[in-house]
């Protein structure tokens, strides 16, 4: 058995093993639910639909994957590699054409991006789709380094603490989205695409675009991968690790009745903590 063999199974339990923490940690998937992986042909999501292919096949609970794809029209799109790619798998898959490019396009400013109007048309098709076929999860590609970069694109240009949350319940309540992914690097996913030879499709939307402030975050976790190897890891921890009482939310810890005849015992917490969007 080769030394790149031998590295690459390690890497795949790695993955295996962070994603089925996830999901159970977070309780993501349960005994009978119907999964709905969304594929777009970048290497997240495909290394999303492989690693649970894998959990579906060792799992204690029976769940069942059908891997869905948005056609958005983008000009050069090769239609026919993601359909392929379900078809050698065996797996259950809908291909979803809505002319979204377009109308991205029309709406976007000049030299604005187009990330924003293209996220919610594209979660609000997903979303109905979902419940068109009465999934009961949405799973979505985001891992680890999308956590601390959207972290830290709401600190730097939102104001706001928010990064991603691993279990997401949409606005009307109908749909529950999942990130398996949400312990695994980028990097290590980058190493187990090319390993597998996954046939990537770029993302001509926003992939392309250079004035993303998203890249900007990316640079600086790369460069601190390089200078403190750890220092990204510890920031996702940091989120899993929130103490309400010593930021300044008084949505989340109700500082008015804190007195120093009533301990600081978290009793002061607020119930509900529900994420916002």
């Amino acid at each position: 058995m080769s030394r790149d063999h031998l590295e690459n199974n390690k890497l795949q339990k790695k993955l295996r093993r962070l994603a089925g923490k996830a999901v159970v940690d977070y309780g993501m998937i349960e005994d009978g639910d119907k999964v709905m992986v969304c594929v777009s042909g970048g290497k997240d999501s495909y290394t999303l639909l492989d690693i649970l292919l894998n959990l579906q096949h060792n799992a204690p609970v029976d769940f069942e994957l059908i891997a869905v794809n948005l056609d958005q029209k983008q000009p050069g799109f090769p239609e026919e590699v993601l359909p392929s790619y379900f078809e050698t798998l065996g797996i259950d898959h809908h291909i979803l054409q809505e002319d979204t490019y377009r109308i991205v396009q029309a709406l976007t400013a000049e030299g604005k991006t187009t990330c924003s109007i293209c996220s919610r048309m594209r979660r609000g098709i997903l979303y109905t789709f979902a419940r068109r076929i009465g999934a009961d999860k949405i799973a979505l590609g985001h891992h680890l380094d999308d956590v601390v970069e959207t972290l830290f694109l709401n600190l730097f240009y939102g104001g706001r603490m928010k990064a991603m949350p691993p279990k997401l319940k949409s606005d009307d309540g109908a749909n529950m989205v999942i990130r398996p992914l949400y312990y695994c690097r980028e990097q290590d996913i980058a190493q187990w695409a090319d390993y597998r030879e996954f046939p990537i499709i770029p993302c001509d939307l926003c992939g392309s675009q250079d004035n993303l402030q998203r890249q900007v975050i990316k640079r600086m976790l790369k460069n601190w991968d390089l200078e403190a190897p750890g220092r990204v890891e510890s920031i996702a921890r940091a989120v899993r690790k929130v103490v309400p009482s010593h930021l300044g939310d008084m949505d989340l810890f109700d500082f008015v009745r804190l007195t120093k005849d009533l301990a600081d015992s978290g009793s002061l917490a607020l119930v509900d903590v529900t994420p916002r969007q």
